[in-house]
Formats: structure tokens, sequence, C-alpha cells
């Protein structure tokens, strides 16, 4: 069946492409079947099913999982019945992979499945499946399908042909409806051990829709930024290894001899006076917990720039790397570093201070 081939209404040919199985009803209504036809064969021993408002699945067998996720993308995706008062509704365009789902995208634990995590059951099991929709749209969370509204959607990503929210964005609608502290933690941990996103974007995230006041999100956020930093600096310690380069004093305090501590850095060479500052905190977080204390797990931003200035005063150069730069392009943080380390000759001799263990 191609897709200007008009199916029969008592002999539907099922193809191995899974769009063409699970259709709406303009969908079909293009191609040749009309809304009384497809209610009749979804009758009781029909060879078709309606497993959601406006959207059939083309044979009588339960759903598969990606036809559950395609169905919900439709229903959700579905043009509104009209447009402006008095002028009818555009008809769908069909003209690529996100035929029908308009701009709505797989999120939550569905999407996170999609993504690849261990710890989340199949789509086909899933008694939820979370729509990421624009706030504008009229629906209503039906069946199995439970809209989340946004006015500030993220650019979906394409996943086995699905439009999928991205993972931090996942995260946080599946935090969402958690209660449980483990199984959150889980979520958290997973996503940084699997290398799926960065810590600051999944806490910037869930910020933004105000879940860290929840006890059991701020202490999966604690565990999972100490998780992030442990997986960041063994990816520093790759990068040093791997690419040649000399062999730092790791996790040392620096001060001047006698006087105050001038900052903790994550490596040092002492004869080159480099520093290396892993970027691994959380972004400034804004907005008070249940008890009106103000959440933040990066509030040291500041007097962590003023210890750099007074640093780099003294003559001590610092290379600032972020993580997602050491996980996707190591050889050119490297380089960087490399590059600071051989600067060191034609340079001013630095003030000298004292190294500490941390």
């Amino acid at each position: 069946m191609t897709q200007n081939t008009p199916l029969s209404p008592c002999h539907p040919r099922l193809t191995g492409d899974v769009r063409q199985r699970v259709l709406s009803t303009a969908q079909l209504r293009a191609r040749g079947v009309s809304a009384a036809a497809a209610a009749a064969h979804c009758r009781t021993g029909g060879p078709w099913q309606q497993p959601l408002p406006g959207v059939y699945v083309l044979h009588p067998e339960p759903p598969t999982g990606e036809e559950r996720l395609r169905s919900a993308l439709l229903y959700a995706g579905r043009p509104p019945a009209s447009g402006r008062r008095g002028v009818p509704a555009q008809p769908e365009r069909e003209t690529g992979p996100e035929t029908g789902y308009g701009e709505a995208m797989i999120t939550g634990l569905a999407a996170l499945a999609l993504h690849g995590f261990a710890a989340v059951p199949p789509p086909a099991s899933a008694p939820v499946v979370d729509v990421l929709v624009p706030r504008t749209r009229r629906l209503r969370s039906v069946g199995y399908v439970r809209l989340v509204r946004s006015s500030g959607a993220p650019r979906a990503e394409q996943v086995d042909g699905l439009p999928v929210a991205p993972v931090e964005r996942a995260l946080a609608d599946a935090v969402a409806g958690l209660a449980d502290p483990l199984a959150v933690r889980g979520l958290l941990i997973e996503a940084v051990r699997g290398g799926y996103c960065e810590p600051a974007a999944v806490v910037g995230e869930l910020s933004r829709a105000k879940l860290l006041g929840r006890p059991q999100v701020v202490r999966a956020v604690d565990s999972f930024l100490a998780e992030g930093r442990a997986v960041a600096e063994g990816r520093l310690y790759d990068m040093v290894r791997t690419h040649g380069l000399p062999e730092p004093l790791w996790n040392v305090d620096l001060r001047l001899p006698g006087g105050p501590c001038l900052g903790g850095v994550d490596a040092y060479w002492p004869e080159q006076s480099v520093a290396v500052e892993l970027d691994a905190r959380a972004p400034l977080l804004g907005g008070p917990d249940d008890g009106g204390r103000r959440v933040g797990h990066g509030t040291g931003r500041t007097g962590y720039t003023a210890e750099r200035e007074h640093l780099e005063r003294l003559g001590v150069t610092v290379v600032r790397l972020a993580p997602r730069g050491l996980r996707d392009a190591s050889e050119q943080q490297a380089v960087v570093v490399r590059t600071a380390l051989m600067a060191a000759a034609d340079r001013e001799p630095a003030a000298y201070v004292t190294v500490l263990p941390r």
C-alpha cells in the first residue's frame, strides 16, 4: 500500500511500515475511507480498532509499543477542528515522517525509553504515554495519553522516526509525575552515567518546572550533581592520559605562603603555573523551596570568578573545561590545555603558591 493507494473498506492491506498501519481520520479520508466506514471496521469482531479518538490501528491485535506511541502523537498532533470563526481548518499535509503529528512530541518516561534508559519500562507496557503539546491546544488527556502543556516547547529530536523531547526535558516531565525518591534518583543517575546529558542542563529544566522545592527531588539532585562531578573528573583523567599530557597534581588547593586559600582546582601543573577547573556546577537557580529558603546548587559562581581572577593576577593560567567538551571533543580540549602549558615559557614567572591536597 502506498500513500496514494485507496484502502479497501473490506480488505485492508497491511505493510511493514507502521505509519501505514496507524492512521488518523483525516489520513484515512485522504485514502478514500470515510469516517462511517472506518467506524464500521472498528465494531466488535471487526478488522480494525480505534485506540484513541480519531486514530485507527488497521489490525485487530493489541497495538505494539510503536503503534501506541504513533497513535498518541496522531491524537495530540491533529489539527484543530476549525480555524478562525468562519474559516475552515487547513487540510492536513503529508510531507514527511512527522505527518499528522503537528507540534506534538513524546516526553516523560516514554521518551526516556526511546532514548535508551534501562530503568524505564518499554512503551508497550507503560500505562501512560506523556505527550508534550503547546499550551494553546484545546485537547484533553484521554485513554493512555497524558498531555503535558508547555508555552516554550524544546526542539524535538528524531528517535526511530518519532519526534521526542530532549533527554533533559523528558527527565523533568518524568520526575514531575514521580513521588518515589529512589525512582527519581535512579533516573538522574542513569542520565549522568549513561552520558545522556549534562547535570547543569537537567537542573535548569527542573528549576524551570519548579520541581526543586520537592524534598525527593532535592535529595536526588544532590546525589546527581556529585555523580556528575565524578564522571567529569573521570573524563579529565582520561583526556590527560589518552593525549599524552604531563601528569598534573590532582584536586589541590592553592594558597599564598602564610596567606589565605586562593581556591581549589581539579588539576595543576606547578612548573607551568597552569590550572584546570571543571565547570561542573549547576546554573544559578531562583525561587524558594516549600520552607521559604532559597534553593540553589550554583550559588558559589561569584566566589569562583573572584578566585579565578585572583589566581590570574598572580600569574596562574586557569583553563576552564566543560564536561560536555570533555565528552564530545576530548582531543580539542587536550589541545587547549597543551597550548596553555607551552605558552608558560613566554610568560612572566608566576607568584609562588603553596599546593595542598583537597
